[in-house]
């Protein structure tokens, strides 16, 4: 009869961390059997020595290569996997024997761990169970004291071997991240944490649980002093913010940010942590109830028609210390409140209160991308409302931009107490250009009542536009294909002459 593989989380390196069913099936086991470098020794043994017990086979698995500088024909990689090979071959032997093999593997077995090559080469022969084991992120997170992640946040765990560039990629587009495997990798881990702009918030955690635990910031680590044993931890912006909120060295910041038209999705990740890492929200209310806040945040909604009152308000706060995030939909500099903000800004009782955009998609492109590329060539932006300036400047700015044979996005079409500008401006830009002039209404784009049509400006009804909507006018060149998916709508880049 054959014996069982038992494959042992020993914990993050505490003795006392290892759970109780391992130390059992440690002290019951024929045969232990550990990893080690060449040096010989071996940190699980080290961690499970406790819990040994005289007699017991001890089958010492040395690497034949700790770095991917080989001789070996095969490269790294052929060697790596000849060790493995002939590895599964000596637990194997015990195996068919009739011993118990406990095969330890510190933090957890299936958790970047060597154990996990044993058991896909073992486990289909033999009888094989994985006891789990604290992984080295959780002890971190405990040596910091501090959350990773909660509610709805994303944690990553990424390999300190990546790319730069990917490690970067990947650091920026989430809210909490562990990167793993340092040692000889940590410059290009420090590296991509500062091009990710995540390194200040960043620590560094070294032999996590044990007698040797080292815990810094991340940006104070030495090169050469990062064992392979070690973990960069960047904790999600919101329990950073809690963090900084108790901290008087924090001073106060606007941050203006673009939500992005209707989608969760389509807020960029940079935006995602300026939200989580403030302490106040001020914007239009239907904005803010698009942004999920923590405990600690607070709200300040305000009516769509107070952007100075607003602006002032967000300044005041940050120059008292807050972080203050300015909401917007779409993006903050096109017909939102970037301009507001830094107008009020210029006053000299704000020059020293720091201000910051973050861009954000924009309702033009997003409506644009449903049905091709109609902004593809010379584009002009304009808003259809009248309540900032007159209707004459307005009207100018429309045949300005026909006459130049310019496509038109057209914002803020229509409201409650705004309805015969748009056949207004139909009419006159029907002086321009053709009747069969493609006009793209993109309503509520990227959000639960999405509706985009495409119709000639000699047929565009007034009544089929309101206020969640946005026009794009074509160019002369503008052309309108029917495919088996759909209408798409493109201006050439190319122009005659």
């Amino acid at each position: 009869m054959s014996g069982k593989l038992w494959g042992i989380g020993l914990g993050p390196g505490d003795p006392e961390l290892v759970t109780v069913k391992a130390a059992r099936l440690i002290g019951e086991a024929d045969v232990v059997a550990y990893h080690s470098a060449r040096h010989g020794r071996s940190i699980a043994r080290s961690v499970a020595a406790p819990y040994l017990r005289d007699g017991q086979i001890e089958e010492k698995l040395v690497y034949p290569v700790t770095t991917e500088t080989t001789d070996h024909p095969g490269g790294y990689q052929g060697a790596i996997d000849e060790f493995y090979a002939a590895a599964s071959d000596r637990l194997a032997a015990h195996l068919e024997a009739g011993r118990t093999v406990a095969l330890l593997a510190a933090g957890d077995p299936l958790f970047y761990s060597s154990y996990m090559h044993m058991h896909k080469r073992l486990a289909e022969r033999f009888d094989a169970e994985v006891v789990p084991g604290i992984t080295s992120v959780s002890a971190a997170s405990a040596a910091l004291a501090t959350p990773l992640v909660e509610r709805d946040e994303v944690l990553t765990v990424l390999p300190g071997t990546l790319p730069t560039e990917e490690l970067t990629r990947r650091l920026a587009g989430t809210d909490a991240a562990v990167v793993m495997k340092l040692g000889r990798t940590y410059p290009a881990v420090r590296e991509a944490l500062e091009r990710s702009g995540r390194l200040d918030e960043a620590s560094y955690v070294e032999r996590a649980s044990t007698d040797r635990q080292r815990v810094l910031a991340a940006s104070e680590v030495a090169d050469d002093e990062v064992p392979y044993f070690s973990i960069a931890v960047v904790p999600s912006p919101s329990n950073r913010a809690e963090r900084a909120v108790a901290s008087e060295e924090v001073s106060g910041s606007v941050a203006v940010v673009g939500l992005g038209p209707g989608s969760h999705e389509w807020t960029t990740p940079e935006v995602r942590r300026v939200l989580a890492q403030a302490t106040d929200f001020v914007g239009y209310e239907p904005y803010l109830d698009r942004v999920a806040m923590a405990p600690h945040q607070r709200r300040h909604a305000s009516d769509n028609r107070v952007e100075a009152e607003r602006a002032a308000m967000a300044l005041d706060m940050a120059k008292r210390g807050a972080r203050v995030v300015v909401v917007s939909s779409g993006d903050p500099g096109v017909f939102a409140m970037a301009a507001a903000v830094l107008e009020v800004a210029a006053e000299e009782q704000w020059r020293d209160v720091p201000v910051r955009v973050y861009p954000g998609m924009t309702a033009a492109n997003a409506v644009a991308s449903r049905v091709g590329a109609p902004l593809g060539h010379d584009y002009a932006v304009i808003s259809l409302s009248d309540r900032l300036k007159p209707w004459e400047v307005v009207s100018q700015r429309l045949a300005a931009a026909a006459s130049a044979d310019l496509a038109i996005a057209i914002y803020n079409p229509k409201s409650k107490s705004r309805t015969w500008q748009v056949g207004a401006m139909r009419d006159l830009l029907l002086e321009h250009r053709s009747p069969d002039t493609p006009v793209i209404i993109g309503r509520d784009v990227a959000g639960p009542r999405e509706q985009v049509t495409v119709v000639r400006l000699a047929d565009l009804d007034p009544d089929a536009v309101d206020m969640r909507c946005l026009l794009i006018i074509g160019s002369s060149m503008t052309q309108v294909v029917e495919h088996a998916d759909g209408t798409r709508v493109f201006t050439p880049r190319h122009y005659p002459g």
